[in-house]
């Protein structure tokens, strides 16, 4: 074996793409010790994202003092890739859940700061951004971000002010005519990996408010808002981006990234492919291994391993998932071009139980995977 390229998920709670990475890297050196071993971790756009592409592809953090959850000054930051033209914003840097332990109110989170970030990487001369939109606090429709770029939301009284989710309603015009002139001649990828629409009942205030801190009038109120602000853009902008898949994530933002930064919403991991030039990285490979917690139908639906296994498969090159648990529906993988599933489980224990052993667990699969192949090559 010459050449192996390891691009796994994250096993959620468990180990990061990164260490799952250096686990495989381990086994596969240890029975081919000269093999060429391509490591490419990936996020899903939430927390840990801007590192993944980091180590990926190289490049440098840079930090920023922006607006938290709740407009308090806070440090944050994003990644510029090697190529000195490319951002990587994960928007849970600033407006991200555990950002707002004790006080949990997306009637009053802002994605402000996520704006303010844009601004400074486009500013600083930026003109690719990947904007990743997991781990949110907010429910404001992306319009906090519009406005530290240049949107002018004006109120009843004609005044300008800042919506957030509880003042959604309030908004009566949209003005675009002040947004960073540098917007205008910059590429802006979103990574989306649900397809949930702006509003409804499977929308973004009944499906992810809950869990961002709404009771059940908030959710309604929070929705309601939603709603308004879909009519105003479609008046004053005339967009209809509320029905896009992907329109109803981190609470809106989908939609407020194609309606007020003209971002297209692209799944993760095509956006970490073509950011990694993987079908480059495919080129003299014997074989590719991937991953993630738990496969099963859902992971058919464009998520790491089946968007791998499309681009291994046009390739030629044998994939391989190496994952926590097989669920039912995993054998729709191997039509996308999934070689071999195997579990890491050895032992069947309770998850908590099976966690703090999952790392030797996986060695250990990869090296009897490794032996495995050495034996068919005498």
């Amino acid at each position: 074996m010459k050449k192996v390229v390891l691009i796994p998920d994250s096993f959620k709670g468990t180990m990061s793409s990164g260490e799952i990475c250096a686990i495989m890297r381990r086994a596969v050196l240890a029975h081919y010790p000269a093999a060429q071993v391509v490591s490419v971790p990936v996020a899903d756009g939430g927390e840990g994202s801007v590192d993944a592409f980091l180590c990926a592809v190289g490049g440098q953090r840079r930090t920023v003092r922006v607006a938290g959850p709740f407009f308090q000054e806070m440090e944050s930051f994003y990644g510029v890739l090697d190529d000195g033209k490319t951002a990587v914003i994960e928007m849970a840097a600033c407006a991200g859940l555990p950002l707002t332990e004790g006080r949990r109110n997306p009637l009053e989170a802002t994605t402000y700061g996520v704006g303010q970030l844009i601004r400074h990487a486009v500013e600083s001369g930026c003109r690719t951004v990947i904007m990743g939109l997991g781990g949110s606090a907010t429910n404001d429709g992306g319009c906090g971000a519009a406005a530290a770029a240049g949107a002018r939301f004006l109120g009843p009284d004609g005044k300008e002010f800042v919506p957030v989710g509880g003042t959604l309603k309030e908004i009566c015009r949209i003005d675009l005519s002040h947004m960073l002139p540098q917007l205008a001649e910059t590429d802006i990828i979103t990574m989306c990996d649900i397809d949930n629409p702006l509003y409804g009942p499977s929308g973004a205030a009944h499906v992810f408010a809950p869990q961002k801190g709404a009771d059940e009038k908030q959710v309604a109120l929070l929705d309601d808002g939603l709603q308004h602000l879909d009519r105003v853009i479609q008046h004053c902008l005339g967009l209809h981006t509320a029905q896009l898949p992907g329109a109803g994530a981190a609470g809106g933002m989908g939609c407020g990234m194609a309606a007020f930064f003209h971002s297209r919403l692209q799944m993760g991991i095509e956006t970490v492919l073509d950011t990694v030039h993987f079908d480059r990285l495919l080129s003299g490979a014997d074989m590719v291994f991937t991953g993630e917690g738990k496969i099963d139908s859902q992971s058919a639906r464009g998520k790491v391993v089946s968007g791998v296994a499309l681009r291994t498969a046009a390739a030629g090159v044998p994939l391989i998932a190496v994952v926590g648990d097989i669920g039912d529906g995993a054998g729709a993988l191997y039509e996308k071009g999934v070689s071999a599933i195997f579990s890491i489980n050895r032992v069947a224990v309770p998850y908590e139980e099976a966690r703090p052993r999952a790392k030797d667990d996986l060695y250990w699969t990869m090296d009897n995977l490794m032996r495995f192949f050495k034996r068919m090559e005498l």
